[in-house]
């Protein structure tokens, strides 16, 4: 982009761990001008632990965010600093095998205190609350967006991260000619809480209960149900999700007048894994006021962009949290998206072209992490048809399961998306 013209203005909508990625990579760069809007008065992320992969690690450390991710993130500790997870049986905690992950092992944090974390490195003057956008224009070559309050806001492009029940994403599918799209019931719901470590510790060993299913993160698998459990807060909290899942239908559905979070009751918890094990039991007597979340997700989506307007994040690619790796799926997002629009070559003549690269790149991995994730669920519920609920196969099946989705080289996205641009030339950062 020529010194000799304006900077370029770019609008980010939605304040939630991918859009704040996205703002602070670009706003590090004088010839941009990043205003970043969220809807609600102040950042914040409701639920607790989020898992963070080998390559959303790789993606935090490339957005310039890894300082302040390390400083909360938890780690397996040694000697099993490379487990992702144990995964073992629900009714007896018999070891199955385990997930590793070299030189990460299972990556946590709080996932407020990682928003609350890079809300502190945005300069001032970048975000800008109570701005809930509510229509959505593109004017010559400019995008006004109108929000909620009455005041508008233009840019030479727009990327929305306004999550799974994004205002933005219909009006990008509407430009593509293609139908809206809304977040759909998975069947699993999800009793939610958090321990004190120490007191987990301390019911264990009155139950007679190995302490080393506390050490290192588990995942307990049975019949339509699956349960996990990883440190957070540097180890003082063990964070436990319990799935249970109804396949009684073929097209479950959400009532449209229920929260999709509502306080449940111990009791109902308890009685949903009744047949499962003591170490679940201990476990799940340890949370006296469990949450129950309606897990949602979106089909897969035709396309990511129109025109000026991109979306990243759950807005484009909302998956089933059962490969731990929605969040990261949009920081590789934010990783691809932050180095083509810094790119001195970025100008307003070619914002269009570079958006649609970018679909290109990200949309087929990011579907097929979707769709993975969905398999990961049949899989650790003993549905899926290949494994059941066979030890060996499972066994061999989860070993080894994520290694594409860990592995995944993103500076080959960004060699490749450069080829399609036409830029052969790295730009220095």
């Amino acid at each position: 982009m020529s010194s000799t013209q304006s900077k370029l203005q770019i609008a980010i909508v939605g304040g939630g761990i991918a859009g704040i990625a996205l703002a602070l990579d670009l706003c590090r760069h004088a010839h941009l001008d990043i205003q970043l809007f969220e809807a609600a008065p102040a950042f914040g992320e409701v639920g607790a632990g989020v898992s963070f992969g080998a390559n959303a690690v790789r993606a935090i450390e490339g957005l310039g965010i890894g300082k302040p991710y390390q400083r909360i993130a938890d780690r397996t500790p040694e000697p099993w600093q490379d487990i992702w997870f144990e995964w073992r049986r629900g009714t007896d905690a018999g070891y199955l095998g385990a997930s590793v992950a070299p030189g990460v092992g299972q990556s946590s944090v709080h996932r407020a205190d990682f928003l609350d974390a890079l809300a502190h490195e945005l300069p001032p003057g970048i975000a800008r609350f109570d701005k809930r956008a509510v229509t959505l224009e593109e004017v010559a070559d400019r995008v006004r967006i109108g929000f909620l309050d009455g005041t508008e806001h233009t840019c030479d492009l727009l990327i929305a991260a306004d999550g799974i029940k994004s205002s933005i994403r219909d009006y990008v599918l509407r430009g593509l000619g293609e139908p809206a799209v809304a977040p759909r019931f998975s069947g699993t719901c999800a009793y939610r809480g958090m321990i004190d470590s120490e007191t987990l510790r301390e019911a264990y060993r009155a139950a007679g209960i190995d302490e080393h299913l506390i050490n290192v993160p588990q995942m307990y698998l049975g019949l339509d149900g699956h349960i996990l459990t990883f440190p957070i807060k540097q180890g003082r909290l063990i964070n436990v999700v319990a799935f249970v899942s109804d396949r009684s239908v073929p097209d479950p559905q959400w009532p449209q007048d229920k929260p999709w979070v509502k306080n449940a009751t111990q009791a109902e918890m308890l009685d949903a894994f009744s047949q499962w094990g003591d170490a679940v039991r201990v476990l799940l007597e340890c949370i006296p006021a469990p949450t129950l979340w309606a897990l949602h997700d979106l089909a897969e989506l035709p396309g990511y962009v129109h025109g000026r307007v991109a979306l990243i994040g759950d807005a484009a690619h909302a998956m089933l949290p059962h490969q731990g790796a929605g969040a990261g799926q949009g920081l590789e997002d934010a990783w691809l998206l932050a180095r083509l629009l810094a790119d001195p070559q970025l100008g307003h003549e070619n914002i269009k072209r570079v958006l649609e690269v970018y679909d290109a790149v990200r949309r087929p991995r990011a579907c097929r992490v979707q769709r993975t994730s969905w398999e990961a669920g049949e899989l650790y519920e003993w549905r899926d048809r290949q494994a059941g609920d066979d030890p060996a196969v499972l066994s061999t099946t989860l070993a080894n399961r994520f290694d594409w989705l860990w592995n995944h080289d993103m500076e080959n996205d960004l060699a490749s998306a450069r080829v399609q641009l036409g830029w052969q030339t790295a730009a220095v950062r």
